[in-house]
């Protein structure tokens, strides 16, 4: 058999099977166009994404960080989505997996230089007060990431975790997620403008997207491998290595170029969605762990204390 009639047998065995006629897929063909890189990538509605707020020109590095922020946390959770919907799963896929995701972290923690050493303080001190009262924990992608990374009771604000566990509903624990504090006044219940339309917009899609991760996280599924593949050295090292990156080495990269900005003068400035942001940021305070059991109880004391 010729490799054009190969070609011509795998595309009439694939066109059956979608109940179709491929001749007339093929006479389509004739007419398409051929492919161009700027239609490929969208570069036109890529770059006209771009909308300022003011007319400082470093505005614009902060607005376009964000936005390859958010298509990187899109990466990530192509990755996480094939591991959850993975049937069988070995400890070089899974190995494999948590690294790309690592990577793509390794990219987020690097980049912080972009913002922490490319703005002009005094012009980010001036562009920043158009942003209210939008802030950085609205973004629902990380988020997500982190539902779809870890158990829910590793990410209940570590005042509440005691009083949290798998039998909790939902909804209670939602109260309870640690970046609650960036919002909410646990005294009286009250909760900011930032943290009140951020649940408005996402708060039914995290709930559901919670349910399901609650049984496909990356934590649980790892609990769920044969021993010998949780015994993987590369593996566990992998899952280290992201949980640290994660958690620590990205959150503090965060936590350093908001302290560049907002820490003039020994005077900690009010971060734009009126959050308390050194308390909700330190990992020494929230202790955020995706996966506490691979590391030792001397690890687990001192997470965040030492950076």
């Amino acid at each position: 058999m010729s490799v054009d009639q190969k070609i011509t047998n795998q595309l009439e065995d694939k066109y059956k099977a979608l109940d179709q006629n491929v001749n007339t897929h093929l006479d389509g063909l004739l007419h398409s166009k051929p492919i161009d890189y700027w239609d490929y990538i969208q570069t036109d509605a890529l770059l006209n994404l771009q909308v300022q707020r003011t007319t400082l020109p470093d505005e614009m590095v902060f607005l376009m960080y964000h936005q390859v922020n958010e298509l990187l946390f899109k990466m990530i959770l192509w990755e996480i989505d094939q591991v959850a919907k993975q049937e069988h799963i070995t400890a070089s896929f899974f190995e494999t997996k948590i690294m790309r995701i690592s990577r793509y972290f390794d990219v987020l923690t690097s980049s912080f230089t972009v913002m922490k050493d490319g703005m002009d303080v005094e012009q980010y001190n001036k562009f920043r007060n158009t942003l209210t009262p939008a802030s950085g924990f609205q973004s629902a992608q990380y988020r997500k990431i982190e539902f779809a990374s870890t158990e829910l009771i590793n990410l209940i604000d570590n005042r509440f975790r005691e009083t949290i566990d798998r039998n909790t509903s939902f909804e209670h624990a939602f109260e309870h997620l640690y970046w609650q504090a960036a919002g909410k006044d646990y005294k009286t219940g009250k909760k900011s403008y930032t943290l009140t339309v951020f649940e408005a917009k996402y708060k039914d899609e995290f709930i559901r997207f919670a349910e399901f991760y609650n049984t496909h996280n990356l934590w649980t599924i790892f609990k769920s491998l044969p021993q010998d593949v949780k015994e993987d050295k590369d593996l566990i090292k992998a899952m280290r290595h992201y949980d640290y990156t994660v958690n620590i080495t990205w959150v503090m990269a965060h936590y350093n170029t908001a302290n560049h900005y907002l820490n003039i003068g020994g005077k900690t400035a009010e971060a734009t969605g009126g959050s308390e942001w050194v308390k909700y940021m330190h990992p020494k305070y929230q202790r955020r762990i995706f996966f506490p059991d691979l590391w030792s109880k001397q690890e687990l004391e001192d997470w965040g204390k030492n950076v």
